[in-house]
């Protein structure tokens, strides 16, 4: 028989919605393979919902980057986890996973120790302190209130084992769902498009306020390829349906040719080799401009030359350089793996149009730098772990839970986790 155990994960974002359902489907596979009955309470979005999950609060269209640009999604979230801890109160869960979604998790890390302190948690994908840290608050919270840390990074996995924290190096999960990639050629098949016609697919916003920020600068680059390609044609996945007449606004306004692409909405339960039209999309595209993030990795794996930018609130952008003297080697995750400039970055001041377009064209057109990006690529590839991170994800997780009845010891719990 079946003995029924409880896993709550947090997260938020889109980025984090598709990682927690590929995160659920591992857990779900693993559980059944042990017998385990497993209910899976979450905060998160469609996509695991239709995985598996049980969502508490919907926060796939709440986060934001910056200072001043998270100032609107303070009072949202404060409710959800409001809610959630009000919910965990009531049904204390087996184990708590965190993903990603630094402000509000590093919350759970203060709050679940204190009220919860039987329930261990682990940390999957931990915030990248490791990269642009400007204190170490948020380190020590996650150090004192975590019992695991599953990292997708090896830079990530050292930092944080430096700081004295339990890792495990998982790998990236991303492999997982590359396993069965859109060839160019099926995907072009799938979105109609030639054979010969030179496609650019474009990544401007999963966040509310990329649309203000990215796409004025993103939108007048493609405006400038335009011109001097004029049979190129522009592909923008949409990664919420609540941007799409943003995005087609822009569209007309800049006078681009350009298609818009949507998955089905609700995202369906299907197979681990769901092919999104953002994966049709870039496979079958010349050359990808995209916003920074995890979407960067997806286009590496593809092959295609990107092009990454990001840009915040001016001020925002001026705080953190002039008084809180942020600095990171990288931003991208192409970079961050590896630690190495694979695609360049075009952030805050140095995201011009101009430099955008420049950058684009010579991908487009020299063929050199095409194939030293790609070369590039595969030695990323292998910093990237083998296939199974989910996986093996899922066991570090369930093996929590095999271990109830432990306590803590020193301020820590599970002493031989």
């Amino acid at each position: 028989m079946k003995h029924k155990r409880s896993i709550f994960i947090s997260t938020g974002e889109v980025s984090g919605d598709l990682q927690g359902a590929l995160l659920i489907k591992a857990l779900k596979r693993q559980a059944e393979a042990m017998a385990l009955d497993l209910e899976i309470l979450a905060l998160g979005g469609d996509r695991m919902a239709a995985a598996g999950a049980t969502l508490l609060g919907h926060t796939s269209a709440i986060g934001s980057m910056g200072i001043l640009e998270s100032l609107p999604y303070m009072l949202p979230t404060l409710r959800i986890q409001r809610q959630a801890k009000k919910y965990l109160q009531q049904h204390p869960p087996d184990l708590v996973v965190l993903l990603d979604y630094m402000a509000p998790n590093i919350a759970f890390c203060n709050y679940l120790p204190r009220h919860l302190p039987e329930v261990p948690i682990v940390y999957y994908i931990a915030p990248q302190e490791w990269v642009w840290s400007v204190s170490d608050y948020n380190t020590r919270c996650i150090i004192n209130a975590v019992d695991l840390i599953l990292a997708i990074f090896p830079e990530e996995a050292n930092y944080y084992r430096r700081q004295g924290g339990k890792v495990t190096w998982v790998g990236h999960p991303l492999i997982d769902r590359m396993q069965n990639p859109p060839t160019r050629e099926s995907a072009r098949a799938a979105l109609k498009i030639p054979p010969e016609q030179i496609a650019v697919v474009l990544f401007p916003a999963s966040r509310q306020q990329e649309l203000k920020y990215l796409i004025p600068t993103m939108f007048e680059a493609a405006q400038q390829i335009q011109a001097k390609i004029p049979q190129v044609h522009f592909w923008i996945p949409l990664a919420l349906e609540q941007y799409r007449q943003s995005l087609e606004q822009a569209i007309q306004r800049y006078g681009l040719n350009a298609t818009l692409l949507a998955d089905p909405s609700p995202p369906r339960a299907d197979s681990r080799n769901e092919t999104s039209v953002a994966l049709q999309a870039i496979a079958a595209a010349d050359l990808a401009i995209t916003k920074s993030g995890t979407v960067n990795l997806e286009i590496a794996l593809l092959n295609v030359p990107q092009v990454v930018l990001y840009k915040l609130n001016p001020l925002t952008g001026w705080i953190a350089h002039r008084l809180l003297r942020f600095s990171a080697p990288f931003v991208s995750p192409t970079n961050l793996v590896t630690m190495q400039p694979i695609v360049k970055e075009f952030l805050q001041f140095q995201a011009t149009p101009d430099a955008i377009a420049q950058e684009s064209l010579d991908l487009l057109l020299n063929p050199e730098r095409r194939q030293k990006m790609l070369a590039d690529y595969q030695e990323m590839r292998q910093a990237l772990g083998e296939v199974g991170a989910c996986d093996r994800a899922a066991q570090e997780i369930l093996g929590f839970l095999n271990q109830s009845g432990e306590t803590r010891k020193n301020g820590r719990k599970w002493e031989n986790a």
